[in-house]
């Protein structure tokens, strides 16, 4: 029974240089299959991103501005009453 404990590690222990072979081999192949962006596609998408980014940065940055100068009123009207 221990020998077959040991030569079932011994074969687990060979195969994984393969596997890591086997899945270096099959990212490479899945990579040479991707479509890649152009240039200008990649431009383009980019500058979309960004404008994204800033409108939503800029409609978060309203609401909190709305909020917190709305939190400062109440305390105010609460502190002077």
């Amino acid at each position: 029974m221990a020998k077959n404990n040991k030569e079932s590690s011994d074969k687990k222990a060979s195969n994984q240089p393969n596997a890591l072979v086997r899945y270096l081999r099959e990212t490479r192949g899945e990579m040479r299959k991707v479509t890649w962006p152009t240039r200008q596609e990649s431009t383009r998408l980019t500058g979309i991103v960004i404008g994204v980014t800033l409108i939503f940065a800029a409609f978060l940055w309203l609401v909190d501005f709305i909020f917190s100068n709305s939190l400062h009123w109440i305390i105010e009207l609460f502190i002077n009453a």
